[in-house]
């Protein structure tokens, strides 16, 4: 990406050139070496705060501007080139010169999946890096994870802890080569060591043993995927019911064994970043491995040392005589907290998950887990942002004060403005345990440290027990409360840089209301600072409240008594003990009620036989999605009055004994999508507003989410579905952030929330 270049022609003149982006730490000044050279100028590049600095004098300064773009190294990213004349030189060659001092506003990149070139040397016997678990070079390896400040020298990352030997010092510093400031080169000779042998690693997952490693973010548990056995034991130790866990294999022929795939997902697959894709599964997996789904998460070797783990499994496991090997690889911890990245923590955490606990001497000073993507609409989105996509910041509108976002409760994550770029987190997980309370507090202090920035305010959930929200309290700053689907809306709005109003369809689980209430499927107006609620799903009761998002039968049950059939819920739920007193728990006056869109995936999934309990958030819903074969529309399933959406028609269908799971499944997106792109375009209709944000929990299916971004179209709309972030929670605080720096920038007071 190149932005403002500078297209003016210089004849012999001297010039000093700026570069923005992302160009530290990535190769970007040998790049600049060796172009001036080819175009036999003089003068000399450096790093700077805010980039690199170039200054070149001799007959083709032209062509090197013009070139300047076009031939820059993989990782690197240009914002803007800026280019002015200037004085001579004195220089009569080119050379590389130090960092300059000051305070930093560039940034340092994500971690990048090992490059061709260190994987050729990594199998080449006459390569001193030969099967070294640790090799790297500017174009790949471990940034954000072992950076503790800016700027991105050897001496603030976890490498200062190893002095280079002679090969590796002699590499770093020669401008041609590909390690020419590699800030975590290292050899065999001088650089981290593994703990155990690779051998070692791969005996013990052939012998259906469970394997912890320390990861580039933190450490993973390792077992082999066909083997069913392994996968049981790997989920009761890991305390880990049904939740679905990632398979890695080494090359992107052996994906098709396992997965279908389209272009656009293997291109995600095999790009820098490493994300685990979901993929349409083959079902030739050990049926422990994503239960009851239709799709498997997918990911390529991340780091050396996954290539030769594979490699080794490939060389001595018997067993892969016939196809390759597949192995489980997922975040080594228990549900809900953070994963260890710490040797001692790991050991003390992980002594009763693991069989073989491998470390190594290279701290990770910024945990990170892995990011988790599919394609929807024939573009990504994210599950889960983390390793290979953090730091990379969301580009901004304009210019804004720094703000600090908490973010929510669940699938948190923090953002913090510096001028017109937000930076959201890693995916921090759940704050519901110690653990994950100190991650959130961690990653605040590191990123604000590591930015230099200081809020002037922090923007939080309007929830008052939300930990996140108890954190922006007692901070002292100035606040900024925002409603939760404002904020999902908000975020889609900044991602696209959208001005004017724009309509928000939310579909998610579950939110505080302005209020007070549950809300969960908002049609939202939204314009600057400020939203109007202009519609919600019907509202449905919600018995034995938080216990009915854990039961998805109690959600049908409502439905049941919605429809005015409480006497067959003893029928159809006979083998939860507690429906026989379900009917008169509904029937009490006062009883919790939400327009939860995430409720009523549950209330369909249980209603057809799919899943009457869940053990993680979000299963009934992906269980139901994995039954669609084709959808189906429902002609007058749903009714629209006065803003509010009823799909009583609908599930008056759907409780008919003759249903059946695929049925069903294929009647509920199909007529769900339908109503929501007929209640979108009759709003549009009457506000004259035909741009359409969507985002919300719900939105992870990609069912849902392609029809209605089609029907959207189809009906003349502009759908804006989020991109660079999850349209779960995880998308929150961007938006918090988006919506405090308006109301500062409209003069608003900051201790007011969003109307």
């Amino acid at each position: 990406m190149t932005a403002n270049r500078d297209v003016t022609t210089y004849h012999g003149t001297r010039l000093r050139v700026h570069v923005s982006g992302v160009v530290q730490g990535v190769g970007f000044r040998p790049y600049v070496y060796r172009l001036a050279t080819r175009y036999g100028l003089a003068g000399f590049v450096a790093n700077d705060p805010n980039g690199v600095t170039i200054e070149v004098e001799g007959d083709r300064t032209s062509e090197f501007v013009a070139a300047l773009p076009l031939e820059r190294p993989p990782l690197a990213l240009i914002d803007h080139i800026s280019v002015q004349e200037i004085g001579a030189l004195a220089a009569v060659e080119f050379s590389i010169g130090s960092s300059a001092q000051g305070k930093p506003s560039t940034r340092i990149v994500a971690d990048a999946a090992t490059c061709q070139q260190c994987l050729d040397e990594l199998f080449d016997p006459k390569s001193r890096h030969y099967l070294y678990p640790f090799i790297n070079c500017s174009h790949c390896g471990p940034r954000y994870t072992i950076a503790e400040q800016l700027p991105y020298d050897r001496r603030n990352t976890a490498m200062k802890a190893f002095a280079m030997c002679a090969a590796c010092a002699a590499e770093y510093a020669d401008p041609v080569s590909r390690r020419f400031h590699a800030e975590a080169i290292a050899c065999p000779t001088c650089g981290p060591r593994l703990s155990h042998e690779i051998n070692a690693i791969a005996a013990a997952i052939t012998g259906g043993q469970i394997v912890a490693i320390k990861g580039l973010g933190g450490y993973q548990l390792l077992c082999d995927a066909r083997n069913h056995e392994a996968v049981q034991r790997l989920r009761g130790r890991k305390q880990r019911e049904q939740k679905p866990f990632a398979v890695m294999v080494g090359s992107v022929e052996q994906v098709s064994e396992i997965a279908q795939t389209n272009a656009a997902e293997l291109a995600l697959l095999q790009s820098a970043a490493r994300p685990i894709v979901l993929l349409p599964s083959r079902d030739n997996l050990a049926p422990a491995i994503a239960p009851g789904l239709a799709r498997v998460g997918v990911v390529l070797p991340v780091a050396p040392l996954h290539h030769l783990i594979l490699h080794a499994l490939r060389s001595t496991g018997a067993w892969f005589e016939s196809e390759g090997p597949v192995i489980v690889c997922t975040s080594a911890n228990l549900g809900g907290e953070p994963l260890p990245s710490d040797n001692t923590e790991a050991l003390r955490r992980l002594a009763g998950i693991a069989d073989l606990i491998v470390t190594h001497d290279r701290d990770i000073l910024t945990r990170v887990d892995d990011s988790v993507v599919s394609v929807v609409a024939g573009r990504r989105q994210f599950i889960r942002r983390a390793r290979g996509y953090v730091p990379d910041p969301v580009r901004l509108p304009r210019s804004v004060p720094p703000v600090l976002a908490v973010g929510g409760a669940l699938k948190s994550t923090i953002t913090i403005t510096r001028g017109n770029e937000a930076f959201v987190s890693q995916h921090i997980g759940d704050l519901d345990t110690a653990e994950g309370i100190r991650f959130f507090e961690e990653t605040i202090q590191h990123l604000t440290s590591t930015l230099d920035v200081e809020p002037v305010v922090v923007a939080h959930d309007l929830h008052p027990n939300m930990a996140s929200t108890r954190f922006a309290e007692a901070s002292g700053r100035a606040l900024v409360a925002v409603q939760h689907h404002h904020a999902h809306a908000a975020a889609v709005i900044a991602e696209h840089g959208l001005e004017g109003p724009a309509l928000a369809l939310l579909l998610d689980g579950h939110g505080y209301g302005s209020d007070g209430g549950n809300w969960g499927g908002e049609l939202l107006l939204c314009e600057g600072a400020r939203f109007r609620r202009i519609g919600h799903l019907a509202p449905l009761q919600m018995p034995g409240g938080d216990r009915a998002a854990r039961e998805p039968w109690r959600m049908a049950s409502a439905i049941f008594q919605l429809l005015g059939r409480e006497n067959e819920i003893r029928r159809r739920f006979a083998a939860h003990p507690q429906a026989e007193r379900l009917p008169a728990l509904l029937d009490r006056p006062g009883g919790l009620t939400t327009t939860s869109a995430g409720r009523l995936f549950d209330a369909a999934a249980a209603l057809l036989g799919v899943a009457t309990l869940q053990s993680y958030e979000g299963e009934a819903a992906m269980k139901l999605e994995a039954r669609v074969r084709r959808t189906a529309v429902l002609e007058d399933g749903w009714v629209i009055d006065g803003g509010v959406l009823s799909l009583r028609p609908l599930f008056a269908r759907l409780i008919e004994d003759n249903v059946s799971a695929t049925e069903g499944a294929g009647l509920f997106h199909g007529t769900f999508a339908a109503a929501c792109v007929d209640w979108v375009a009759r709003s549009a209709r009457t506000s004259g507003v035909a741009t359409v944000v969507l985002s919300g929990g719900c939105f992870q299916n990609a069912v849902l989410a392609d029809e209605i971004q089609r029907g959207c179209i189809a009906a003349g709309l502009t759908p804006l579905a989020p991109r660079q972030l999850p349209p779960n929670d995880g998308g929150l605080s961007l938006g918090q952030a988006w919506i405090a720096a308006l109301q500062i920038a409209a003069g608003a007071s900051a201790l007011e929330g969003a109307a």
